[in-house]
């Protein structure tokens, strides 16, 4: 039985490393430090989402369709996807969008007036 490579620790959740490489045909083995690419280390969800976003050739409203889910939701799970392959917006301070900044106030991670001043500077 064939599986997907693990790209983080399913117990710390840390990056994985691949260290052996063996062709099935020749029983050759290659031992070292190999390092995955980046896509191995996002999600199930992520990569099932980027393949539905390149089916759908990055049309949104397909893409609704397909998942099922609203253009906010779409717009939010697209720029997951960024963020987790090493992309977007980085500052001295992560940029943080008002959803984020609130799902951040609402969970108690911030105060109302860090929130403000935030959200502010957006």
């Amino acid at each position: 039985m064939k599986r997907n490579v693990l790209g983080t620790c399913p117990v710390c959740a840390s990056n994985l490393e691949v260290i052996t490489l063996k062709c099935n045909d020749c029983q050759t083995e290659i031992k070292g430090h190999f390092k995955l690419d980046k896509f191995n280390y996002l999600s199930k969800e992520e990569k099932y989402f980027i393949e539905i976003f390149v089916k759908n050739r990055g049309n949104i409203k397909e893409i609704e369709k397909d998942l099922g889910i609203s253009y906010p939701t779409v717009k939010k799970n697209l720029e997951a996807v960024i963020q987790a392959l090493g992309y977007g917006d980085s500052s001295e301070d992560e940029v943080l969008n008002k959803e984020k900044i609130l799902e951040k106030l609402s969970n108690g991670e911030i105060s109302s007036e860090e929130a403000m001043k935030l959200i502010k500077a957006l």
